[in-house]
């Protein structure tokens, strides 16, 4: 089903509204924007989850904003109409292409824990705590990286103000939305842990109950910590009155009195929000067939392991092999770079990160060798040693290194100009509600992103790079990624969904690239994700049956990944697809057809 969510005042005679004008107006709907998952034109394109959001940065462009501008005014948007996935209490990474001087930069707003914390900061006698009391709970709250990612990314790159690109969102978080299928559905889910919270209730369970299909959620606090925010700068969250109220929720957050839900406090401060800093990163490239496929580099795994995936997939070959083969060799590549990923991607400012090793054509070569075109891996995998890899076929020695617990919620939005700037950003609150817990006046969910942390050693007796320390960020596997094709953008894309966004974004770009497939056929395309677990996670319409008489075992997920993507067509047009159903579909549109 398509979403039905409703641009509800926000567009008004093909113009955004200014911030000035955001409390004008009687709080009632107006005409829907249409969603659709694909739209080919000119003058700029988005592409996203939302309906609303989309119009929104497609306006932001028709009015001369940039890729960077529409990215920032749609991402505000998302934090209203797509709370549960993101918004100003979390983080993200922002991937950007810079037409003119034909480079790729990249910014780490990923969320940092407390300086207060320690590798056993989420154990109790040696033994991990319950990961439900950590997911909902003040302790896994990190400082929220949001708010930062959007003033660095207008400073360098931007030529609209934060101030005005807010006033989009701030007028629809006052008038409302339309309730869907899915944002119900999800409300649902997180229904018992949301009535925990007095702000949360209030906010999303008008009445006590999940609201209904077709009526309008609004959230005036969004839109007065919004216009704060247009106001003061992000200064607010980092040193003002927004981030005192984030502060003060975390460590003692707002529980109901009658609940039973044991939640813990959390350990950040004032002085962790002041220090933070959301830097630029060199991004990860990989050459595959010609192209230059970047991505994020550490604290994220997605750029390395996507990029360790298409290397050792260039030395197996994907040409001239059939459908079951082309996903024998997927399944083979995914597992191997899971294998390597889960021993040795961490946070590079507490760990030393091998990224060049990783994705070196030597080692990829030494991992290359384990494939049997004749049967399956066996699951788990050891890792392979990135720094030891010489020219002969070695077999992995040690145990294997399992992944920790990570949550697969998170959005992606992906923008072009006519300029030919590129933005892909994926940003996330991490579960589907986060915490759970609202800031009381503030309208906004805070995070639990340092629940992404493995609690203890996955494996006993190995380093594990992801253990939580002071001031470090958790491991992600957010992969925004843009293709260039020499030197010039072909493809721009991302997706939620937890560590599964790797494989995600890894099928997408090989059925575009090495299958003949159209971009909406890719995307739409049956999904598996192997990730070097007991089992694959496919979805109903996956074909297992070739793969399993391979030795390949299968778990049955519901849907893996919700796609948001951009391609530039060889006659100068755009291309912009989303998800046909999906997290209940896409919108995808352009400035002009």
């Amino acid at each position: 089903m398509a979403k039905k969510r409703r641009l509800l005042g926000v567009l008004s005679g093909g113009a955004v509204t200014a911030l000035a004008l955001v409390v004008a107006g009687p709080a009632t709907a107006a005409a829907p924007p249409k969603a659709s998952p694909t739209a080919v034109g000119h003058g700029g394109a988005v592409s996203s989850v939302d309906p609303d959001a989309t119009a929104i940065g497609i306006e932001v462009l028709r009015r001369g904003g940039n890729a960077v501008d529409a990215a920032v005014a749609t991402a505000a948007a998302l934090g209203v109409t797509e709370p549960y996935s993101a918004g100003i209490g979390g983080g993200g990474f922002f991937v950007f292409y810079d037409a003119k001087r034909k480079k790729i930069s990249t910014i780490d707003g990923r969320e940092t824990a407390p300086a207060s914390f320690t590798s056993t900061v989420f154990t109790e006698n040696g033994t991990p705590i319950p990961f439900a009391e950590a997911v909902t709970s003040g302790l896994s709250v990190g400082v929220p990286g949001t708010p930062r990612t959007w003033d660095r990314a207008l400073d360098a790159w931007g030529t609209r103000s934060l101030s005005r690109l807010l006033g989009p969102a701030t007028a629809l978080a006052r008038k409302g939305f339309v309730v869907d299928a899915t944002f119900r559905d999800q409300t649902a889910a997180n229904a018992a842990r949301f009535a925990d919270f007095p702000a949360t209730r209030r906010l999303f369970l008008p009445g006590g109950q999940p609201p209904a299909v077709g009526t309008t959620l609004r959230n005036p606090d969004l839109a007065r910590t919004y216009e704060q925010l247009a106001r003061g700068g992000v200064q607010q969250m980092y040193t003002g009155p927004i981030g005192a109220d984030v502060v003060r929720t975390a460590q003692n957050p707002p529980v109901d009195p009658a609940a039973t839900r044991i939640v813990r406090k959390g350990q950040l401060t004032m002085a962790d929000l002041a220090r933070y800093t959301a830097p630029f990163r060199a991004p990860t490239r990989t050459g595959y067939r010609g192209l230059d496929v970047y991505s994020m580099a550490p604290p994220s795994s997605g750029g390395t392991t996507v990029g360790e995936a298409l290397n050792i997939l260039e030395r197996i070959g994907l040409q001239g092999v059939d459908p079951t083969q082309y996903l024998h060799r997927y399944l083979t590549a995914t597992t191997l770079a899971f294998a390597d990923r889960n021993r040795w991607v961490g946070d590079p400012a507490a760990v030393d990160v091998p990224v060049r090793e990783l994705l070196s054509d030597r080692f990829a070569a030494t991992r290359a060798c384990l494939f049997d075109p004749a049967r399956a891996l066996t699951t788990p995998q050891p890792p392979g040693d990135p720094r030891a890899a010489g020219a002969e076929c070695p077999i992995p020695a040690g145990a294997p290194v399992g992944a920790g617990e990570e949550g697969p919620s998170t959005t992606h939005l992906t923008v072009a100009d006519k300029w030919g700037n590129v933005v892909a950003y994926t940003l996330t609150i991490e579960q589907t509600g986060g915490s759970g817990i609202t800031v009381p006046g503030r309208g906004f969910l805070l995070n639990n992103e340092l629940t992404d942390f493995n609690f203890t050693p996955v494996t006993p007796g190995v380093p594990d790079p992801n253990l939580p320390g002071p001031g470090k960020r958790p491991r992600s596997s957010m992969s925004p990624t843009i293709v260039l094709d020499h030197g010039k953008p072909l493809l721009a894309l991302g997706s939620p969904g937890g560590a599964t966004i790797i494989t995600t974004v890894l099928q997408v770009l090989l059925g575009r690239l090495d299958r003949g497939l159209t971009l909406p056929a890719a995307i739409a395309a049956p999904r598996a994700s192997g990730r070097n677990g007991a089992a694959v996670d496919a979805e109903p319409g996956f074909d297992t049956t070739a793969l399993t008489a391979l030795g390949w075992r299968f778990a049955s997920v519901a849907e893996i990944g919700a796609v948001a993507a951009v391609e530039f067509l060889p006659d100068g047009r755009v291309l912009a697809a989303a998800e046909p159903t999906r997290r209940g579909g896409g919108s995808a549109a352009v400035v002009r057809r």
